[in-house]
């Protein structure tokens, strides 16, 4: 082994190793003691003793292997134009990523971690492809949350001028052409491939051709994509929705999952750091749900207790879980690499 190797061996053991610091202290904070987790769900020892509880959280713990399942599916069949790996690899570097990605500003450090563990193709053209299948999620979370939106607005603000009359309707004129808007673009990412060389020419030639990965998929594709990303958006909504009811919030399902969707939608396009996402979930969970109990008398602070606790939990189920497990597979990172490998 030759002193090159030497050095990239030690740096790729050393950022694992900070990697696997950084999550752990993160994820500790976050549950144990940001939130004092423990005292949070003392005030529910009814609930989690009732045989009801225990069943409904064993499917919300199948939901959660089947919501990674479809994004480990989605990422694969994404990563298969540049590099052909299994399930389980793939599994791993979605795992990795969630590690990476929940102590990182707005989930960035997903697109970095799940391409490291790639070991021919290139890393950039990785993080692209990675990037196209994290918009997928977000064209799905834009296009029901603004739906939701459009639905609710004569519900909860008819008294306001967004909630009735032209502004009401320019307003949803607005949505729906932006919405198809961005349908349009997704469908035809092909266009990128071909915008690069107008825009770089004979400048930075060598990013030039990562862009291609855009030209790699046909919509027939892009669908299939579109379909996984709809699927698995169904299933993490259906685990909020169960803890919700876990919890004693009762609200119909469909206006529920519009409520939901309404959640993820001001999560999106409000820019958050991933470091307070539980505290902000809860809040937005907190005013959305409001809305729903405001012809009551407003959200007691029983339920708000509750909606905080499931949202709480969702994370811890959903990401939580999901980042520790992932740091298991940090071993199979290669931020260096010997460029023979490639060849």
């Amino acid at each position: 082994m030759n002193n090159q190797s030497k050095i990239r061996k030690i740096a790729n053991l050393v950022i694992r190793l900070l990697i696997l610091v950084v999550t752990l202290g993160f994820i500790y904070k976050q549950v144990f003691y940001k939130n004092d987790i423990p005292a949070l769900l003392e005030n529910f020892s009814a609930e989690i003793a009732e045989p009801g509880f225990t069943r409904g959280m064993v499917i919300v713990l199948l939901l959660m292997i089947l919501n990674w399942s479809i994004e480990t599916w989605k990422w694969r069949y994404l990563i298969s134009k540049i590099e052909r790996i299994s399930f389980f690899k793939a599994l791993q570097a979605v795992l990795v990523g969630t590690s990476i990605s929940s102590f990182t500003p707005n989930r960035i450090g997903e697109f970095f971690g799940r391409v490291f563990i790639l070991r021919k193709s290139s890393h950039i053209e990785g993080i692209l492809i990675t990037v196209l299948g994290s918009m997928s999620q977000l064209l799905i979370t834009l296009l029901t949350g603004s739906a939701a939106l459009l639905l609710l607005l004569p519900r909860y603000f008819s008294e306001t001028p967004f909630g009735h009359g032209y502004l009401y309707y320019s307003l949803t004129g607005i949505v729906i052409g932006l919405d198809l808007l961005l349908v349009g673009i997704f469908f035809n990412l092909s266009f990128i491939s071909t915008l690069k060389e107008k825009i770089f020419r004979n400048k930075l030639k060598r990013f030039r051709k990562f862009f291609r990965v855009f030209g790699f998929y046909h919509p027939g594709e892009i669908g299939a994509v579109i379909l996984l990303s709809f699927s698995r958006y169904l299933v993490f909504s259906f685990q909020f929705y169960l803890l919700l009811r876990l919890f004693g919030v009762i609200i119909p399902l469909p206006v529920c999952l519009g409520l939901i969707a309404l959640i993820y939608f001001i999560m999106a396009v409000v820019p958050t750091i991933t470091l307070a996402e539980i505290g902000i979930r809860g809040s937005v969970a907190l005013y959305v749900f409001d809305l729903y109990f405001a012809s009551s008398g407003g959200t007691a602070p029983s339920l708000q207790l509750s909606i905080f606790a499931a949202s709480t939990l969702l994370w811890i189920i959903n990401v939580g879980f999901p980042a520790l497990t992932g740091t298991l597979f940090l071993y199979r990172l290669q931020f260096f690499r010997d460029n023979r490998a490639r060849s």
